[in-house]
């Protein structure tokens, strides 16, 4: 069974499930930080963890697998989330890494009706000074409705480069003025705060979900 951290009320009409990025845990500084902002917006946030990084806390030091060997193991966990008697919409997603391989079960969980849509924060459209090397194949095609929410100065993927891809219709982008790959501005040049652009996003997600679930 699939570990859950939990945030947001029991009632909330929406829940959102989130993994975590390549190298930082469900409760690293920026997850917890995300998941509070989208809690106080209403919504209910369960987090969890791929195995490979649940085993660190055990001492079992592994490297990131390949994005796709954990497929089944998102999967499992909206399987799992389920039989824990949560019901209602389901937005799936997550930060970087977590975000990516949401959107690959995304159309699948999509037609048989488990998910009502995929939130990425940070999507990984390609490794820091690789840009040649895209992740955005399966994004062309994607029927899900979506919503990428990236800081524009995101070394996996800036606006500037992000505006050429041959992105779904399906998919909204929110640009978020000078953050990085966490999110963060430098508030001496941007004027705007973490805590800024963490309002801007619940906020966003939250008109985003009332267009798409009915």
């Amino acid at each position: 069974m699939t570990t859950f951290l939990f945030d947001g009320p029991d009632a909330a009409p929406i829940t959102i499930l989130l993994a975590h990025g390549a190298g930082a845990p469900m409760d690293s500084a920026s997850m917890a930080a995300t998941t509070k902002a989208l809690a106080a917006a209403g919504f209910r946030v369960a987090r969890f963890e791929f195995h490979y990084m649940a085993a660190r806390r055990y001492g079992h030091r592994k490297p990131p697998p390949r994005a796709e060997t954990v497929n089944p193991e998102y999967i499992k966990a909206i399987a799992d989330l389920r039989a824990k008697g949560v019901k209602g919409p389901l937005v799936i997603g997550g930060k970087s890494m977590g975000g990516r391989v949401a959107s690959m079960i995304a159309d699948e969980m999509f037609a048989k009706g488990e998910i009502s849509g995929l939130v990425c924060l940070g999507y990984p459209f390609h490794p820091p000074a690789k840009p040649e090397q895209l992740r955005t194949k399966h994004l062309a095609d994607l029927r899900t409705p979506s919503l990428i929410v990236q800081g524009t100065r995101d070394e996996f993927g800036t606006r500037e480069e992000v505006a050429t891809y041959g992105l779904s219709d399906a998919i909204e982008v929110i640009w978020l003025e000078d953050g990085d790959h966490d999110l963060r501005p430098r508030k001496a040049i941007s004027g705007f705060s973490t805590a800024d652009h963490l309002k801007t996003l619940a906020e966003t997600v939250k008109a985003w979900t009332g267009r798409i679930v009915c």
